[in-house]
């Protein structure tokens, strides 16, 4: 019964902080959480056991791998080697200079347990740094380098962190068993990271296309996802599972638009109970903060070795050894930047970049973790001093961000941490949702009757073609790619539910009829390359190479089954493409460039006889056109016309992924506006009930809102 009680001590805690923090968005909530976690152990001499082991995966796991997931990629990995650096070097190099100060500092303190200190106290928090960086206007570069070093560092302090404890456990240090560990700790995390999450996400895509679209099934499984891989990469095979699940979490969000257009509903589900589980665990973390502040405090106070005064001292001077060392490393990083600025103001923006260096949840649980005896039965070397300076630490960085950062930005900030109130904008669509039921409600009271109402399913259809006739219509020649891309995404979920609109009849016309025209035009393919190869235009290797995927492609579909058109296998085929083009470019010789050459031809070719043979096909005297499903012959006729339009695009070096990427967002966001607009005039002309057209709009409505957070990621 006392856990119990405890556990809901803690949410209660979590729940009253964040509302002190919604009329005080200056006071960061999370020193709130520890105010109230103090007073909680102070009035009713609350204690908690805690246990390394089920503490980092309980907090460590979960929260890093949301980390991962809502970090933006894009800005990752172009800055991938100044982040590396930040994240790597300059963590080991905190450890290191900051451990042996820490030691001159607090001479009675071993140096593996400085290290160990410097280490915990290395990772800032990225949800910290990310909103106090915006605010203050970082230069784009600092503000991406400082928010993606805030991502990986957690892993590299943690790992750091435990290889310093383990010599101050033990006393044994091995410079070369040290760092043959890390490295394998390091890539086999990595590794881990990437086949389990692969795993998963074909796993999702399997079901998508199998048509499970349970919201809470889904969402149980991808919350169970990094708890499931922090335990198998560290239970079994004895790697770090907190890069597994920063990795595993990167790697998903770089996938995930694979299926957010297909089932919307399940993916916001998931989104808002991420928001509800980081809440939980980021604020429960602060509390036990709270509620071990003065277990430490007390013991700092009664140790011997350092007097009440100077332990607050002590946590000053820890402070501005990690800020002095985060401040030079900032400055000299801009010195091999191209921008010439003035020493002053590459010395505020280090300053920025020190101070906006808040520490938060992870150094929390990593200090919680240390044990209470080393190996031979004794008591840990002040365990209750580095406690209260890494608490001390956590809180000063914070109170100094508050009245320091400031005098930089010239307004006062809202610091924000790890399961703050959830994003504006987050809220503003859910609110958006409301209002729109409400209009349905409304609009629902005065339709009238109509006998042949639409079903869910025909009423999606209608909405899913009026949304690719839209695509149509605003197809120019410089969008021509993402249109053909979009409307391959919508003419996917059109067969999908045509198939089930056919199932309920008994009848399997569409995937028949799918099946047929792409026998037809792999055949045409095959013909096209035969004469392509005959005439010298491409060499044997190609003709070999091509011959074998459409052979591969036809007895798939002699067997009844197509290739899917989207998913992790196909993306993982295609960036083994581009990897290998890449390679053949930049370091290949001129017989590996004409190669190249001849592909795009191929594959251009190929592509326009596929089209070419089908139209042929269906003007034979024998064929009956309207015989076939006009979805199947568009759907693959636009597959075709999207890969001429791709080569088009990269043999002439116009494809810019930027440019691209925002056309798709723009496109979408008018498709689902015609999405709309069409749902209401269904509503007005009580084509649909009340039911139906509460789900539809609520579908629209979770399709926009993950486009907007996805895109913003």
């Amino acid at each position: 019964m006392a856990i119990v009680e405890t556990v809901l001590g803690l949410i209660l805690i979590v729940l009253f902080s964040n509302l002190v923090n919604h009329y005080f968005q200056w006071l960061p909530v999370s020193l709130v959480q520890i105010f109230l976690g103090t007073l909680a152990t102070l009035i009713f001499n609350l204690k908690i056991d805690l246990d390394a082991s089920w503490f980092l995966l309980l907090f460590i796991a979960p929260l890093l791998y949301n980390d991962g997931r809502r970090f933006p990629r894009k800005e990752l990995w172009k800055l991938k080697g100044a982040i590396f650096n930040n994240a790597i070097l300059l963590v080991f190099l905190t450890m290191l200079i900051g451990g042996f100060l820490i030691t001159l500092l607090i001479p009675k303190l071993p140096l593996p347990v400085g290290i160990a200190l410097a280490a915990v106290l290395a990772p800032t928090d990225p949800v910290a740094v990310h909103s106090i960086s915006k605010q203050v206007k970082l230069p784009d570069n600092i503000l991406h380098l400082v928010s993606g070093e805030s991502l990986i560092n957690d892993a590299s302090g943690l790992i750091g962190f435990k290889y310093a404890l383990a010599v101050a456990v033990t006393g044994y240090f091995s410079l070369t068993h040290a760092v043959g560990d890390f490295f394998y700790v390091a890539i086999m995390g990595s590794i881990a990271g990437l086949i389990l999450i692969g795993i998963v996400i074909l796993a999702i895509e399997w079901l998508v296309v199998k048509g499970f679209n349970d919201v809470v099934f889904n969402t149980v499984l991808q919350v169970a996802v990094p708890f499931i891989i922090y335990l198998i990469t560290e239970k079994y095979l004895h790697a770090s599972g907190v890069i597994a699940v920063v990795v595993a979490g990167v790697f998903f969000a770089s996938q995930r638009n694979n299926f957010v257009s297909v089932q919307p509903e399940i993916n916001l589900v998931t989104e808002r109970t991420w928001d509800i589980i980081v809440y939980l665990l980021n604020g429960t973390m602060f509390a036990i903060l709270g509620v071990e502040l003065p277990v430490a405090m007390q013991g700092a106070i009664q140790s011997d070795q350092v007097d009440t005064l100077r332990a607050f001292w002590l946590v000053g001077g820890v402070w501005l050894i990690l800020l002095l060392i985060r401040v030079a490393w900032t400055f000299i990083y801009q010195l091999f930047d191209q921008q010439h600025e003035s020493w002053r103001f590459r010395l505020r923006i280090a300053l920025i970049s020190g101070l906006s260096g808040v520490r938060g949840a992870i150094t929390m649980a990593g200090a919680l973790t240390i044990p209470v005896q080393i190996a031979d039965g004794s008591a840990f070397p002040e365990r209750s001093l580095v406690l209260f300076i890494a608490a001390g630490v956590i809180i000063l960085s914070m109170v100094m961000a508050i009245i320091a950062l400031p005098l930089f930005a010239g307004k006062s900030l809202a610091i924000q941490t790890r399961g703050a109130n959830a994003d504006l904008d987050a809220n503003k669509s859910l609110l958006i949702e409301e209002e729109d039921d409400d209009s349905t409600d409304k609009t629902d009271k005065n339709e009238t009757v109509v006998e042949n109402l639409l079903s869910l399913n025909q009423a999606k259809l209608y909405l899913l073609k009026n949304a690719v006739r839209s695509l149509e219509e605003q197809r120019r020649q410089h969008n021509q790619l993402a249109v053909y891309q979009l409307i391959l995404e919508y003419q996917y979920l059109i067969k999908r539910l045509e198939i089930v609109e056919e199932q309920a009849v008994g009848d399997s016309g569409i995937v028949q009829d799918e099946l047929d025209l792409n026998r037809v035009a792999i055949k045409g393919e095959l013909r096209e390359l035969q004469r392509l190869y005959q005439t010298n235009q491409i060499r044997e290797k190609v003709y070999l190479r091509y011959k074998k995927a459409l052979a591969k492609q036809l007895k798939g579909i002699n067997r009844g089954t197509t290739l899917p058109q989207f998913g992790l296998a196909l993306n993982l085929r295609l960036s083994g493409r581009k990897i290998y083009r890449h390679f053949l470019i930049r370091w290949g010789t001129p017989q590996d460039e004409k190669y190249m050459v001849e592909v795009r031809l191929a594959e251009r070719a190929l592509a326009k006889a596929a089209i070419k043979t089908l139209s042929e096909y269906l003007r034979k005297p024998d064929v009956n056109e309207q015989a076939f499903n006009r979805e199947a012959i568009y759907h693959l006729i636009i597959r075709y016309r999207s890969l001429i339009e791709k080569q088009k695009k990269q043999q002439e070096n116009q494809l810019d992924p930027a440019v691209y990427q925002q056309q798709l967002r723009n496109l979408h966001l008018r498709s689902i506006s015609v999405q709309r607009i069409s749902l209401q005039y269904l509503i007005e002309q009580g084509y649909l009930d009340r039911r139906a057209a509460v789900a539809l709009r609520q579908y629209i409505n979770h399709e926009e809102n993950l486009l907007l957070r996805v895109s913003s990621v």
